[in-house]
């Protein structure tokens, strides 16, 4: 390779845009009730606005994956960069709905960009084991930079900050990654994606990507759906939801490293099927619960929802390696839109469970906890399915192995 390229700035840099994503999410999380006070919006409203970050995430991951070998991820990161800086300045400045829902849509487009752009360059730069341990520590930065932001964004809130000063605190991961890419050779991708594009389409046909296909969409809102309203519906319950939110996703980055070891002892199967019924179990508690217990919930539903996302776009990988970059892409933006479908769907049951229970004559915080927990019951339905399907999914590829399972 002629070319020099700062293996090293590229992969700091990635990593950094990673906790940009992080921090989106999660003080996004923690300012929730603010903004729905500022500009007087309802639980659906917020959950549209919601929906906005995880719909603009699969849009810009997706077209990054068909398009990445043609324009090269230099150029994917530096829209990754005009848009997290354009969606960051416009909630700042929102004068209402409208504004924080396109601020939301720019921030969720950023944040697809650094995963259609950083997951293959860091292919591109590494190779083998390597490569396996570097993706572990580039993925590691999403709930790693949740419990971060969760943890800034707790106490902001507890100092009296406006929310307007916890969102310019995302511009500081922004302004690092820019300033850290800006001037570096970038690896050339590889050009073999142009050529089997056809092939990729023709194996997402297959029965197995169609199952898994149904199956993400549901584990992507058993996981967001519970996290991203955690500010809302665990408000009133007497405990933190910032730090449980802290708590959930230092759970899920201390599992992740620690997925190669769960997953060969358990298989992909049975580590799905378990995280199901765990998965299950959190809610149940959440939504039972007050108080400190809480805490114990949140344990318990990091642990289902953990290995989730990874596992779910592995299994793509070796069940249906023919489907390729693209399958993965798609695997992850059926996550992310379905997630977006569902985040005005749970606020409208929030607010439903609130007139249910204000017209009982509840007031306060005994309202607030009741239509909370009223709500997680439902979100109930989402883990319950999956474990039927994970079930299916056991016993159907029984005894067949995945392709490149050895490899890991």
């Amino acid at each position: 390779m002629t070319q020099t390229i700062n293996r090293s700035a590229l992969f700091n840099a990635s990593c950094l845009a990673l906790i940009t994503t992080a921090f989106t999410f999660a003080i996004r999380a923690g300012i929730l009730p603010q903004l729905g006070e500022t500009f007087g919006l309802t639980a659906e409203q917020l959950g549209f606005i919601n929906s906005m970050w995880f719909l603009g995430f699969p849009i810009s991951m997706i077209l990054g994956g068909l398009f990445y070998h043609i324009v090269g991820p230099a150029n994917i990161m530096r829209i990754a960069f005009v848009t997290h800086t354009l969606g960051i300045l416009l909630t700042i400045y929102a004068d209402g709905y409208t504004t924080l829902l396109i601020s939301t849509l720019f921030i969720g487009f950023g944040n697809g960009c650094t995963e259609a752009a950083c997951n293959p360059m860091i292919a591109d730069m590494y190779s083998g084991t390597t490569l396996n341990k570097m993706l572990n520590r580039f993925h590691m930065w999403f709930p790693g930079g949740i419990v971060l932001g969760s943890l800034i964004s707790k106490f902001m809130t507890d100092a009296n900050m406006g929310w307007e000063a916890q969102i310019w605190v995302m511009m500081i991961p922004t302004v690092a990654y820019a300033v850290l890419f800006f001037g570096k050779t970038f690896p050339k991708p590889s050009v073999e994606a142009a050529t089997s594009v056809g092939s990729n389409i023709k194996a997402m046909f297959s029965p197995v990507f169609i199952f898994l296909f149904v199956c993400m969409a549901l584990t992507a809102i058993s996981e967001f759906g519970p996290q991203q309203w955690v500010g809302l519906i665990m408000s009133a319950s007497g405990a933190s939801p910032m730090l449980i939110l802290a708590l959930t996703t230092g759970v899920m980055a201390i599992g992740r490293f620690f997925a190669g070891p769960v997953v060969k002892a358990l298989g992909q199967t049975g580590v799905l099927l378990g995280g199901a019924i765990f998965a299950s179990l959190g809610i149940f508690l959440f939504s039972t619960v007050t108080g400190p217990m809480a805490y114990v919930a949140a344990l318990v539903f990091a642990i289902g929802v953990c290995y989730f996302w990874p596992v779910m776009v592995g299994a793509v990988a070796q069940r249906v390696p023919l489907s390729g970059a693209l399958g993965m892409s798609i695997i992850g933006g059926v996550g992310m839109f379905s997630t977006a479908i569902f985040q005005p769907i749970i606020g409208g049951w929030i607010d439903v469970s609130r007139a249910t229970q204000s017209a009982a004559g509840l007031a306060g915080d005994a309202l607030e906890l009741a239509a909370g927990q009223e709500t997680l019951q439902k979100m109930l339905l989402f883990p319950g399915i999956l474990i039927v399907l994970f079930i299916i999914f056991f016993i159907w590829q029984k005894g067949s192995k995945p392709a490149g399972a050895a490899a890991h």
